[in-house]
């Protein structure tokens, strides 16, 4: 008969989770080696590795005119797999230049703004290991001290999701088709972001200079140049078999 011998074994963090306790008295051979008493522990708590959880990657873009909460959007991105979650909320001031600002008003053509913000999430994913995104901005009136953007990014570190957060707000700003009014006490003013890559670009040619053919083409690059321009309210359509 092999004799045996009682060997208390102590589970701290992680494996008193799986197990479900914090210490155990076995009964094993005298002679056993380590390895076999790790595999008797084994047998005993085959229970699955909690790191092991599938949850699939999301992009939540929302243009809307009701007001936004930052709760509401952070708890969107919130995921047990990650560490951090990373948020910019731009807000309304109260002045510009000396004036005092009574709202913003914001404007957007939504079908190609929300393909640039697809853009936008699909070069985070490629540059950054980050598990979701959501970017809501608020159309029409803005008052004081409320938010007109939220994004939010959610990562396992907190280094991916906050250059995440900061390349999503500085392209939105570059690239996405918005406009902003600021309301003064007496008056009002249409401004252009800074960053916008439209805002050096000279117009383009009449549609009569263009070359045979090439109209959807240009159509394309028409657009984007002059869509965002401070006091262009025009749509450019052209349609070409």
């Amino acid at each position: 008969m092999v004799p045996l011998c009682q060997v208390i074994v102590l589970y701290f963090a992680k494996s008193a989770e799986i197990t479900g306790v914090h210490s155990e008295t076995i009964s094993v051979p005298q002679e056993i080696k380590a390895l076999q008493l790790w595999k008797e522990i084994e047998t005993r708590h085959p229970g699955k590795d909690i790191e092991e959880v599938d949850e699939k990657s999301k992009d939540v873009i929302n243009f809307t005119a009701e007001k936004l909460s930052v709760d509401e959007v952070s708890q969107l991105v919130i995921s047990p797999l990650c560490g951090a979650v990373s948020l910019f909320v731009g807000t309304t001031r109260n002045n510009f230049e000396g004036k005092k600002v009574i709202s913003l008003e914001y404007e957007a053509y939504l079908p190609m703004a929300k393909n640039e913000v697809k853009k936008i999430c699909s070069d985070i994913r490629q540059k950054w290991p980050v598990k979701h995104i959501a970017v809501f901005h608020r159309l029409g009136l803005v008052p004081v001290s409320e938010a007109s953007i939220i994004i939010a990014v959610s990562s396992a570190h907190r280094a991916a999701s906050l250059e995440a957060v900061s390349y999503a707000i500085d392209t939105l700003k570059a690239k996405v088709p918005i406009w902003k009014k600021e309301i003064y006490e007496e008056s009002s003013s249409w401004k252009e972001n800074k960053e916008c890559f439209w805002k050096d670009t000279p117009p383009p040619a009449p549609p009569h200079h263009r070359r045979p053919g090439s109209g959807r083409a240009l159509l394309s690059r028409m657009h984007d140049r002059n869509v965002g321009r401070t006091g262009k309210y025009y749509k450019i359509i052209i349609r070409q078999s």
